[in-house]
C-alpha cells in the first residue's frame, strides 16, 4: 500500500477513535501491523494526535477561555480546573514510571491489545446495561474524590486496547456520573493527558525522530483533525440516545478479526 494512502487510513482512524471508547491507540497498533507502516521513532503515530487535541481546542474554545479567564474569581472553574489536575496526576506518575515496559512490551505485542479489545468490549456492555441511578450530572461540580478516582481508572489505558476514554467513562459511569457528563470529562482530561504525553514521547525519542516524511504527517495530521471535530461534534447527543453499547460490539469485532488476522500471518 502507499504511504501517503496510509497515512490518510491511519489518520482518519485516529481521528474517528481518539475520543470513542474503542481505543485509538490499539486501532493504530493493529493496523501498523497489518500494513506494515511503522515511522521511525513512531514520529508519525506521536504527532497526529495533536491533530485530535486541536479538534477539542477548536470545539471547546469558549469554554477554555472561560476557565481561563474566570478562574481567578469563579469559584465553579476554579473547583473543575482542579478537578481536571488531580484527575490526570494519576497519569503522569504511571506514565512516566512504567513508559519502557509500555513502550516496549504492551505497544509491541498486538494479542495484548486484541484481548484488551475484547474484554473491554465486554465491561463496556456490562456497564451501558448497569441499572444505577447517577449522582453526578456536572461535569463542572464532581467531588473532587470522583475526580481522583476517574484518573485512577484512566491510568489502566497505559494497556493499549483499553482506551483512555473507555478507562475514563467506565471509572465515571462506576461511580455515579451519567454517561453524557462521563463522555464530556474524557474530552477536557484528554488535553493534559494526550498533551503530555505527545510531549514527553517526543522528549524520549528525540535521538531517533525522523521528520523527513514531513509530507506523511501533515496528511495523518490534517485527517485525524477534520474527523476528530465531527466526532467531538456529535459524540455526546449519540452516547446520549444510544448508549455505549455501540462501541461496545465494536471493540469485541475488531478484537476478534485481529485475533484472527495475527492467527493467520503466524503472529500468535
Amino acid at each position: 500500500m502507499a504511504d501517503w494512502l496510509a497515512a490518510i487510513i491511519l489518520g482518519l482512524v485516529e481521528g474517528l477513535t481518539e475520543f470513542i471508547p474503542v481505543s485509538s491507540t490499539g486501532h493504530l497498533l493493529l493496523l501498523g501491523h497489518f500494513l506494515g507502516f511503522e515511522s521511525t521513532g513512531k514520529t508519525f503515530e506521536i504527532v497526529i494526535q495533536l491533530g485530535a487535541i486541536l479538534a477539542i481546542i477548536s470545539v471547546y474554545f469558549t469554554r477554555l477561555w472561560r476557565l481561563a479567564t474566570r478562574w481567578p474569581t469563579d469559584p465553579r472553574a476554579r473547583h473543575f480546573i482542579i478537578g481536571v489536575i488531580i484527575a490526570f496526576l494519576p497519569a503522569v506518575l504511571v506514565g512516566v514510571l512504567a513508559y519502557d515496559l509500555i513502550k516496549t512490551v504492551f505497544f509491541e505485542t498486538p494479542l495484548i491489545v486484541c484481548i484488551a479489545l475484547i474484554v473491554g468490549g465486554v465491561l463496556l456492555l456490562l456497564l451501558d446495561r448497569m441499572k444505577k441511578v447517577p449522582t453526578y450530572l456536572d461535569v463542572n461540580t464532581y467531588p473532587f474524590r470522583v475526580y481522583f478516582l476517574i484518573g485512577l481508572f484512566q491510568c489502566l489505558a497505559m494497556i493499549p486496547g483499553v482506551s483512555r476514554s473507555g478507562a475514563t467513562i467506565a471509572g465515571g459511569l462506576l461511580l455515579g456520573t451519567d454517561k453524557r457528563s462521563a463522555a464530556e470529562f474524557t474530552f477536557f482530561l484528554a488535553l493534559p493527558t494526550m498533551g503530555g504525553a505527545v510531549v514527553y514521547d517526543l522528549y524520549k525519542n528525540r535521538d531517533v525522530l525522523d521528520f523527513t516524511d514531513a509530507g506523511l504527517i501533515a496528511i495523518g495530521f490534517v485527517v485525524a483533525f477534520l474527523t476528530a471535530l465531527v466526532v467531538v461534534r456529535f459524540l455526546l447527543d449519540f452516547v446520549t440516545r444510544h448508549g455505549f453499547a455501540p462501541f461496545a460490539w465494536w471493540r469485541i469485532a475488531v478484537g476478534v478479526l485481529g485475533l484472527a488476522g495475527l492467527a493467520l500471518t503466524g503472529a500468535l
